[in-house]
């Protein structure tokens, strides 16, 4: 844990006692603050009161008495609405601010030279962040990660010299993270997400760009326009950016091309990097991943040929393009993150022969916009709620069956699959739906498909990558 000392002696008022949260209030009054929380959730306000924590009513609070109010994540702060605690907050003139910006703050305090690698991007920041602090460890350093993905960002380790800090932000801990400072700031891409919170996309474009705007060196992926046009104006404003992509070749910066990572500078190029036979780098999307990655630790002046040497055992990140089993010929991926379309289509780009297992409860649109990747398709194997809309897209255009449940999927892909005489094949989840009609969430639906994997015939005496 990272003690809150900041506001030692202060009172802060905390609204939202999910997982970040709870961990944020207890740091706040490890670090000597009065705090008083508070959420709609009855069953959170009494795990906080079991703790010790102090609970209250936020709207029975004296705001003249409170220095801060520090939101959860979760809770909307602009739109639909903002949350009522952000009212009365605003009425008594104080600072609303979240958990990030307490991390920023107590680094500054204890330790403003930790290193602090800060990722965003609609896409491709949680394999980033796992990427960027795989690589931190292969090469010897002490690495802490957190935020968005995995550990809250306050049960980290303390700051102190030669920590560095791996630490992925969403748009809403941005958003109440004024003084964001990271040392290296990544911001990946852009495509509409969230907007339900954010208003318009300029909006949620523009909370994005803040996370490098702060940073000492901004790496920025320019694949899009919006973030091209962020990667301008840092560079008008006289700010060090580093350019990346994964979809075309610059002349400064470093992209990824035909399985090669590429650094140009004034248009001379120069390959740094091997990602051919990396499974978990599969893709233009993990090129760009990997592009960020091998720049961020450039920008902290780490040797070039030891982050390429320590990329090639990356493991990929759980429930992303996982390669779960590698049994002769056949690849079984896990891409259960996969929750919608535009995210199955990193995965359907990344193979030329897919035995693809999708459905569940559908999102908006359906599968229609993943047209130009049927030719890779051999057979699709569907699931859930979704099997029967999802059937009458691929009517005429995929040969597939309907499955029905997820283990079925893997046994009837699997049958086909050992038929097929082709050189690499992959058996690839990737359901472009949410999992809420057959599982809790991604990462159980995830966890069932690497169970059924396990399951199948010899499968456990084939080569086990996961």
């Amino acid at each position: 844990m990272i003690p809150v000392t900041t506001f030692q002696n202060q009172k802060v008022a905390l609204f939202g006692l999910g997982g970040s949260g709870l961990a944020t209030a207890r740091a706040l009054a490890a670090g000597g603050a009065d705090v008083v929380c508070f959420d709609d959730n009855e069953d959170r306000v009494a795990q906080a009161a079991a703790e010790g924590l102090a609970t209250l009513d936020l709207r029975e609070l004296d705001w003249s008495s409170v220095s801060a109010l520090v939101l959860a994540p979760g809770v909307p702060l602009t739109h639909p609405a903002p949350h009522w605690t952000v009212d009365l907050a605003r009425e008594a003139g104080i600072e609303i601010i979240g958990d990030v910006e307490l991390f920023c703050r107590e680094r500054r305090k204890l330790c403003p030279a930790a290193p602090l690698i800060a990722i965003t991007g609609t896409n491709g920041k949680s394999t980033t962040t796992a990427l960027v602090t795989h690589l931190l460890k292969e090469l010897g350093l002490d690495v802490q990660m957190g935020g968005n993905i995995g550990t809250p960002v306050l049960e980290l380790k303390p700051p102190q010299p030669g920590r560095h800090y791996v630490v992925e932000c969403s748009s809403y801990q941005i958003d109440l993270a004024p003084s964001l400072d990271p040392t290296v700031g990544i911001h990946m891409n852009l495509s509409p997400d969230h907007l339900d919170r954010h208003g318009t996309m300029d909006h949620y474009a523009a909370i994005k760009e803040r996370l490098v705007a702060g940073a000492k060196v901004a790496v920025v992926g320019v694949d899009d326009r919006m973030s091209s046009a962020i990667a301008d104006r840092l560079e008008l404003a006289r700010k060090p950016v580093c350019r990346i992509a994964g979809e075309r070749e610059l002349t400064s910066g470093i992209y990824a091309r035909h399985g090669r990572l590429v650094e140009a500078h004034d248009g001379a190029q120069s390959e740094v990097a091997l990602l051919g036979g990396i499974d978990s780098l599969r893709g233009d999307h993990n090129g760009q991943n990997a592009a960020a990655a091998f720049a961020a630790l450039r920008a902290l002046e780490l040797p070039a040929a030891k982050i390429a040497a320590a990329m090639a055992s990356f493991p990929g990140l759980h429930h992303r393009m996982e390669v779960v089993s590698k049994q002769g010929r056949v690849l079984f991926i896990n891409d259960s993150k996969a929750t919608n379309a535009d995210a199955a289509a990193r995965a359907l780009a990344s193979f030329d022969r897919i035995y693809w297992i999708a459905g569940g409860r559908a999102k908006e649109g359906g599968i229609s916009s993943l047209d130009e990747y049927f030719p890779r398709i051999a057979k699709a194997f569907l699931i859930g709620e979704a099997a029967r809309d999802f059937s009458k897209t691929l009517e005429g255009r995929v040969p597939h069956t309907i499955s029905g449940t997820l283990t079925q999927a893997v046994k009837d892909a699997a049958a086909e699959a050992a038929e097929d005489g082709a050189e690499e094949i992959a058996i690839l989840l990737s359901p472009a739906c949410a999992s809420f009609d057959q599982f809790p969430n991604f990462e159980l639906r995830g966890a069932a498909f690497v169970d059924a994997v396990r399951a199948l015939p010899d499968a456990l005496t084939q080569e086990e990558v996961a």
